[in-house]
């Protein structure tokens, strides 16, 4: 089950689509969290492209913060099993409330294999590279796997909040000096 978490690039712009389809069929409430606009593109390399202008405050688009958007590709087969991104600040209050440093989505197909735990593992070290002492990540109440995951790398409970009518458990990841 080894994975990596790498910038999105042309070579994975065939499965990156076939990611996106797989998740447009399945039945999942948050289909494309942490997968930033893939949902509204008409393309690959348009998300690609989004993606990298994203990665800057002097390029990002108005209405969203500097971010990091990585494939998790399982090393095996080369084959993408998540993606997740990483908010490099939370000073919105959408992003400070309820969205937080991170979200992630695992391909249907791959679920409960423990990606989701490894992605967030790895992308916490992306936090520590960039100097993000507290991480703030958020999960529908209800979703049990997330909750999981989040509490197996660290998570600690903060409050339950209520988002459009549903509970969202807040939690915070404080990361030391050591990995």
């Amino acid at each position: 089950m080894t994975i990596k978490l790498m910038e999105p690039t042309a070579e994975y712009e065939k499965d990156i689509w076939q990611f996106r389809q797989e998740i447009i069929a399945s039945n999942d409430r948050d289909k494309f969290a942490g997968c930033g606009n893939l949902e509204e593109c008409l393309t690959a390399k348009e998300w690609i492209d989004t993606i990298r202008l994203n990665k800057s405050a002097e390029t990002c688009q108005k209405d969203r913060v500097p971010s990091m958007i990585y494939l998790a590709v399982r090393e095996r087969d080369n084959r993408i099993v998540g993606i997740i991104d990483l908010r490099y600040h939370i000073n919105t209050p959408v992003l400070s409330t309820w969205g937080g440093h991170m979200g992630y989505c695992v391909r249907p197909t791959e679920r409960q294999k423990g990606y989701a735990k490894e992605m967030l593992r790895q992308n916490l070290e992306n936090c520590r590279a960039l100097h993000i002492d507290r991480v703030l990540i958020t999960c529908d109440a209800d979703n049990l796997a997330s909750d999981k995951t989040i509490k197996a790398n660290g998570g600690v409970f903060e409050k339950n909040i209520e988002v459009d009518n549903r509970i969202v458990k807040r939690y915070w990841i404080t990361l030391s000096d050591k990995p």
